[in-house]
This record gives C-alpha cells, structure tokens and sequence, in this order.
C-alpha cells in the first residue's frame, strides 16, 4: 500500500517524522511515553504500546508521529469495530473506525495530528470503506487545553472535516449520553449506493 511521503514537522524540541507500520515487531523497539496522570485530568485512549501491538498483528492501520526516529509522541489508529458494537454488521470488508488519533502534551499545536490524518488516508483502500468515529467528551484533555467543551468540540470537528467526515446523527446509546459527544462519517467514494442505505438505517438500530 503506498501512503504518501510527508516532510517532518518542525517543532521546539526537533523534528518529528510521520510514518507508516503494519509490523507489530517493529514497535518493540520504540519508546511509548503516553501514560495516564490522576493528578492531571489526563487519560490517553490508549496508554500501553501493547494495545497498538494487538491491533497492528489484526490488520489495523498505523500512522505514527516519531521524535528521534525512536519515541512515539503520536498516532492515528483505523480498525474494525469491536464485535459488541452494532456497526460491525457491516462486517469487516466494509467499514472500520478511525479509533484513535492522539498526541503527546508537549508536541500538540504544531499540526502533527492533521499530517498523521493527512498520511492516514492515502491509502487507497480507505475510499472502499465506511469510516466512522466516535468522540467522547469525558475522555477530552480539557485541563491542558485550555478549552471548554463547546470549544474542544470544535475543534475536533474542524480537525476533520477536511479530510471528508460529517458529523451524523445516530441513536447509539454511548453518544446520546452526552450532547456534546460526536459522531462523525467518512463515506469512501467507492462505496455503493445499497451500502450507504443500509448504514443510514443502521444509525438508528435498523437492521436490514
């Protein structure tokens, strides 16, 4: 699969570069800083190196941000839904979940999270796909961020839209928790017209 061959982001602290992996190996040997701090508010999604090695060995597709060539400071996860939730029957040939998009505190506003979706979605496959994701208010790093909720909401929708999702409307209990919860859908331009009906009545537990 070529993905597209982007120039590193400069930051305060150096450069950092935005690849590929499909090979779960080769993440042994990087350094994953990301862990949970109580004391801050702050819960990364994902805090052991372990989960991204699990989802890698599974066929999931991996675009990370490296400092030194060596430290994960961020990454962007697509990968089939889990098999409790209603969307995974579309099965796996015909949708996936953006499930992660994560960026360490000390290298965010530098643009690193749009380039690793910028490197994402070259691929070609992703145009054969429904992809969607799901944004959780009570997981935002409202603390470090400075933002409210309405903000940080924002944010994330401006974050992306330009790469071809729209915020849809769903009766999935998790989002409707909370009214500031998104739902949001990248419908691959290859993706057939029965498909795109099925998921419009999957959206609210329709099962066709």
């Amino acid at each position: 699969m070529k993905r597209m061959i982007q120039d590193p982001v400069k930051t305060k602290k150096g450069l950092v570069y935005i690849e590929s992996k499909t090979d779960g190996d080769f993440l042994k040997d990087l350094i994953f800083p990301f862990k949970a701090s109580p004391s801050s508010g702050y819960k990364p999604l994902y805090s052991s190196k372990q989960i991204l090695e699990e989802y890698v060995e599974k066929g999931g597709s991996l675009s990370l941000a490296l400092f030194e060539h060596k430290i994960i400071v961020g990454f962007a996860l697509l990968h089939d839904p889990d098999e409790k939730e209603r969307w995974i029957h579309f099965g796996r040939e015909s949708i996936m979940e953006l499930k992660a998009v994560e960026v360490s505190r000390e290298f965010r506003n530098y643009g690193i999270a749009r380039q690793l979706l910028a490197h994402l979605f070259s691929c070609p496959f992703v145009e054969e796909k429904i992809i969607y994701l799901t944004a959780y208010s009570w997981i935002w790093d409202l603390a470090y961020s400075g933002h409210t909720i309405q903000t940080y909401r924002n944010m994330l929708m401006s974050l992306y839209s330009p790469f071809g999702f729209t915020e849809l409307k769903t009766n999935e209990p998790n989002i409707c928790l909370r009214p500031e919860n998104i739902f949001m859908v990248r419908m691959g331009k290859k993706v057939s017209e029965k498909v795109q009906n099925d998921f419009r009545l999957l959206r609210y537990g329709i099962f066709s």
